[in-house]
């Protein structure tokens, strides 16, 4: 059923209850394609749904009015699990205009190659759409070219598209219904994490603009997740994060064959305890890396391990730094440590990635031939303790 947010403003999106994977991370809450219908003289539909889900939310439309009486569309995002849907929606509702960004104009015109009644707007432009107005606000690379948010003006709703949302599939429609909102909460970095890390400084941006503009908001309606009827933790949330901030926490995230790497991974774990810091140690082929990177999002150290195979770095430590390299994580210390038969070069191709992702290299690596003696394992634990003392504030 639809579900009123504001005065004759009504969530119509749709529930995806099965959906585990999203951009190449898990998304074992599965999710919601949330979308919304404004009630006015001119009655509007914000943003579509991914095509499959299309009946559900035209069917929810269906209990408020007859969808052909929609005037007009916004589309906010490009990306297919939003306008998925929105082909057969135009060819059934028949709408006067269909608005969006100029860069989403392009976007949807490539990519389903259709002649729509097409309204490019910019920030800060205004549409009446009788009693109310919307109020277009473009985010450029949050998180494609063409995104923007729509500001319901008079109800202070903010439809902010991929922004503050959550892959998050559940009966409650309202951050304040939730039993858990620390589990949700825990949703909404590991969201950020994966999909918006990499531009933070386009969202301290955004915030910057949002002050410009005097803009205030009542609910956020992102199209992803709960609908945020107390928006304050997750905007104070995406300022940290998007800043960079980062808290006394060290991570220990390596691979091992022969438990030899794995032996010094305990040792640096235990000294990084020592010290007082905040502790996680990850082994990469028991753990997503989608499912580390909300905590690496906030940790101030990191120690990255794998043992040497053919000449290389573990096949998953490659593989966690090829998508680790997309995300671009900002204000890390970092050092590498691994173990090796006869060539050990693991260690110095990680120094090579650590460069490249512009961290703080803060020792130049541990290498141990064969299995770790327990002399090494004391050292290396009081490296580790040596390693948080010095680059976290304990």
């Amino acid at each position: 059923m639809p579900i009123e947010l504001a005065p004759k403003v009504y969530w119509v999106g749709a529930i995806d209850w099965d959906v585990r994977e999203f951009h190449g991370y898990l998304t074992e809450k599965g999710s919601t394609y949330n979308a919304f219908l404004i009630l006015d003289d001119k009655i509007t539909l914000i943003d579509t749904v991914k095509k499959e889900f299309l009946p559900e939310m035209l069917e929810r439309i269906s209990e408020i009015v007859a969808p052909e009486r929609i005037d007009y569309i916004v589309s906010n995002h490009v990306e297919m699990d939003h306008s998925g849907g929105l082909p057969q929606a135009m060819a059934r509702l028949q709408p006067e205009k269909l608005f969006c960004s100029p860069l989403g104009k392009a976007g949807l015109s490539r990519h389903y190659q259709a002649d729509w009644p097409f309204v490019e707007v910019k920030t800060g432009q205004e549409l009446s759409l009788g009693q109310r107005h919307l109020l277009f606000l473009e985010t450029p690379m949050l998180h494609w070219p063409d995104s923007m948010m729509t500001l319901l003006k008079e109800e202070q709703v903010l439809f902010s598209s991929d922004g503050f949302g959550a892959h998050f599939a559940s009966s409650e429609r309202f951050d304040d219904q939730t039993p858990d909102m620390a589990a949700y909460l825990h949703q909404v970095k590991k969201y950020y994490a994966n999909i918006l890390m990499p531009f933070g400084g386009l969202i301290t941006k955004l915030f910057q603009r949002i002050r410009e503009l005097n803009l205030e908001f009542k609910l956020i309606a992102p199209d992803h997740g709960l609908l945020l009827r107390n928006p304050a933790p997750i905007l104070s949330a995406y300022q940290q994060w998007a800043a960079g901030e980062v808290l006394p926490k060290a991570l220990v995230i390596y691979d091992t064959m022969w438990h030899s790497t794995e032996l010094l991974a305990r040792a640096l774990t235990e000294g990084l305890m020592d010290a007082g810091a905040a502790t996680i140690p990850y082994r990469l082929r028991l753990t997503h890396y989608s499912d580390i990177v909300p905590d690496l999002l906030d940790a101030g150290l990191l120690l990255f391990g794998s043992p040497t195979l053919n000449n290389n770095m573990f096949p998953s430590v490659g593989e966690f730094f090829t998508y680790l390299q997309g995300l671009k994580p900002q204000n890390k210390a970092a050092a590498a440590f691994g173990s090796y038969g006869w060539s050990g070069q693991a260690v110095s191709l990680i120094n090579q990635v650590l460069e490249v992702l512009k961290f703080k290299v803060v020792h130049e690596g541990l290498s141990v031939k064969y299995r770790p003696t327990p002399q090494e394992l004391a050292e290396a634990r009081a490296l580790a303790s040596r390693l948080a003392r010095e680059n976290l504030k304990l």
